[in-house]
């Protein structure tokens, strides 16, 4: 008797329209969680670390004023926001195995790992505009970029953001989930919960696309279609040396472009395609894909941009 009230209880609590789910850090390796805690505090701690000092560096700085520095600080903001967005639940459940996590909890965790991530994509895209007028419209750069335009982008990136992703995460309170809540990663992602539901989902999975549409959808075009136009211009300078030069300063950018779509492509593909991988491949991709861009694009950005690895060495040694 007892046995099936248990059952009828647990029962109720999978096919509850506000469940618990809990997270997974990397299956099969719970016995060394603390063990594995530790690169993962190295990697917070580097990532939350250099993109501070971007930031800091770019607002003390009135060199670094300009616009390309702007949309810089830009970057660094959206990748301490995906950073902290994470770290807590990540660290929680490798320190203190604390992997329950609720449906609300799991929503408001969303809004702002996805986005910060929309909002990163955004910035991408900006960058590749400011490396596009730089290069093809030197002359006009000062008048085109100015920081009012700079301050509208950023604008349009947050409204864009908040009209994308607030409907998805609210289809999610209406849908019921009635197996057992177990996500594989260590955050809540988007695709992850929805593959748990035992409602109908189309609306859900609809409006998923239409975000993905209107962010990674518009953003890698204009970023390729950029780069089609700098290659063309780049192509009709006569001196190799010059060529050199001034498509050198794209390489920072296209580093970031590569740190930041590749690892999420690869863990879309994981997502709908990789059922038969164990599941801390998942896992990993899943990591991978949103603390590869915060931790690299600061070193990126320090070893390839002259007046950023300036300012930082002086900063260091003045330190």
């Amino acid at each position: 008797m007892l046995q099936t009230q248990d059952n009828t209880k647990i029962l109720s609590n999978w096919t509850s329209k506000s469940p618990a789910f809990l997270l997974t850090a990397l299956p099969g390796f719970q016995a060394v969680h603390g063990w594995i805690s530790i690169p993962f505090c190295c990697v917070y701690a580097i990532a939350l670390s250099g993109n501070s000092m971007i930031l800091s560096i770019v607002i003390t700085q009135c060199n670094l004023h300009e616009p390309m520095y702007y949309l810089l600080s830009m970057l660094s903001a959206t990748d301490l926001g995906l950073t902290v967005s994470t770290m807590s639940t990540t660290l929680g459940v490798l320190w203190f195995d604390a992997r329950e996590i609720t449906l609300d909890a799991c929503i408001i965790q969303m809004f702002f790992l996805h986005g910060f991530t929309f909002m990163e994509s955004g910035v991408l895209m900006a960058m590749a505009f400011d490396r596009y007028v730089a290069i093809c419209n030197p002359l006009r750069y000062t008048t085109i970029l100015t920081n009012s335009r700079i301050i509208q982008m950023g604008l349009l990136m947050i409204l864009r953001t908040v009209v994308l992703i607030l409907p998805l995460l609210l289809l999610l309170k209406p849908v019921i989930f009635c197996r057992m809540n177990v996500l594989s990663h260590s955050y809540c992602y988007h695709p992850d919960v929805i593959k748990l539901a035992c409602s109908d989902t189309r609306t859900n999975s609809i409006c998923g696309l239409v975000d993905l549409v209107f962010t990674t959808g518009i953003d890698i075009p204009c970023i390729i279609l950029s780069y089609i136009l700098i290659i063309h211009s780049v192509l009709n300078i006569a001196s190799p040396v010059e060529r050199y030069k001034v498509f050198s300063t794209c390489l920072s950018h296209i580093g970031a472009v590569a740190v930041f779509y590749i690892p999420m492509i690869i863990l879309s593909f994981v997502h709908r395609y990789g059922w038969s991988f164990p599941k801390v491949v998942h896992s990993m991709m899943a990591n991978v894909y949103l603390l590869l861009p915060p931790v690299l694009n600061p070193i990126i950005y320090s070893v390839k941009t002259k007046q950023i690895r300036k300012a930082v060495l002086s900063l260091l040694l003045a330190k």
